[in-house]
């Protein structure tokens, strides 16, 4: 009977244990929706984005700007990866597309300038590989999204003034469909030069021409400045959108393998009720023919006496 009680508190647990699974996969489906409508929000207000910016190239094609073609001396890295764990492999791969690019560039580590959005991510940097690391907590909703992003662009601002020749690359993992994600890797700053001249000589798409008052100098820098908000806070929700779609194809791996051990654990508890009502019933039959053949034995003995 002990076999059998531990047997089915095992069960009960294991019950407990996919209800959690399946709650959490839930929640996981949930939030990859609720983050790929914001992504495609964030489309439309990227699109306007780039009209103003084509806007202002049209009416002054001597504006200047930081471009691409500035020397690299230092590199500015933000890596976005997860503080909670269950997600598969999001962070190690995000962080290994960090190094391999990075190893391409060939700028001494002494010149790297590390910034990570998530825990997990952080803990598999080494000290050494960078010459600044700081550090930064993954947004637990969507309406956090915006206040992370704020500080990452006053970071950004902070390395362009104090850091000679840096440029500033973002990391991400953006969901491919369903439950699966790639690396990206986005070269934020300087401004490519050569998608500055790709927006000025684009058709207009209306047949009026856009006007503004202005200075075009102020509405360039801060259409540049919603440029990269619009670009961060993009990487941002890719990024968790991939999170919870490594987590929601954890969680049905988990799902099935207890699903699969509480069939197991079933069966194996049958098998041993089974056997204790067999034993039981043995125990009765057995009990039954003994106490028949005393009996029998004592019916001879009265005869014969």
């Amino acid at each position: 009977m002990a076999a059998i009680e531990a047997l089915k508190r095992r069960i009960e647990s294991t019950r407990e244990l996919k209800s959690v699974v399946s709650t959490m996969k839930s929640l996981a489906a949930v939030n990859i929706r609720q983050y790929e409508s914001a992504a495609a929000s964030l489309s439309t207000y990227a699109r306007t984005v780039e009209m103003g910016l084509q806007a202002v190239l049209m009416n002054r094609p001597g504006v200047r700007v930081q471009v691409r073609k500035a020397p690299l001396e230092r590199i500015g890295a933000m890596v976005i990866g997860s503080d909670q764990g269950m997600c598969g492999s999001l962070n190690d791969g995000i962080v290994h597309h960090v190094r391999s690019t990075l190893s391409a560039l060939d700028v001494p580590p002494a010149e790297r300038r590390l910034l990570v959005v998530g825990e997990r991510a952080d803990v598999l940097f080494e000290p050494e590989e960078y010459g600044q690391k700081e550090r930064f907590s993954v947004p637990g909703s969507l309406s956090g999204v915006g206040p992370i992003v704020q500080e990452l662009l006053l970071r950004i601002e902070t390395w362009a003034e104090e850091e000679r020749g840096i440029h500033v690359y973002l990391f991400h993992n953006r969901q491919r469909g369903g439950a699966s994600y790639e690396p990206r890797a986005v070269h934020l700053l300087p401004v490519d030069a050569d998608w500055l001249e790709r927006l000025r000589k684009r058709p207009w798409e209306s047949s009026s021409l856009p006007l503004y008052t202005m200075d075009p100098d102020a509405i360039f820098s801060s259409l540049i400045q919603e440029y990269l908000f619009a670009s961060l806070f993009r990487a941002m929700v890719d990024s968790l959108a991939a999170e919870n779609a490594s987590r929601l194809a954890a969680m049905r791996g988990a799902e099935r393998n207890i699903s699969d051990q509480l069939d197991a654990l079933q069966a194996q508890y049958h098998q041993k009720r089974q056997m204790t009502i067999t034993e039981e019933l043995l125990d009765i039959v057995s009990g039954f023919e003994a106490l028949s053949s005393s009996g029998d034995a004592a019916d001879a003995g009265a005869e014969n006496g």
